[in-house]
């Protein structure tokens, strides 16, 4: 499913034009890039969590050269899906069939 896919379906189940469905899914994109920027997480109940991960610093090796490089300590956006989400993709998703799985 894409972008469009959701604002079409969006829009669909709530009656709301597709640019005003567009523009507050715009707006959320935007609202959680920019708090995870901040360093700060963002919590959706029921849902999940968009989380600042930090990765440690450690040691690299550049192939062609051949030679050991220090990768420093950066961090990562990431996201965790909550409980009831796990839960409800497992039960749905291990129904379908093997090739559409």
């Amino acid at each position: 499913m894409r972008k469009a896919d959701i604002v079409a379906s969006v829009s669909e189940k709530t009656g709301v034009q597709k640019v005003d469905v567009l523009v507050a899914l715009e707006a959320f994109f935007k609202e959680v890039k920019d708090s995870l920027a901040e360093g700060e997480n963002v919590y959706i109940r029921g849902f999940g969590s968009f989380i600042v991960k930090r990765r440690a610093e450690k040691i690299g090796r550049h192939i062609k050269e051949n030679k050991a490089i220090v990768i420093p300590e950066h961090y990562i956006p990431a996201f965790k899906p909550a409980k009831v989400f796990v839960e409800q993709v497992k039960s749905n998703v291990s129904s379908l069939p093997e090739d559409k799985a």
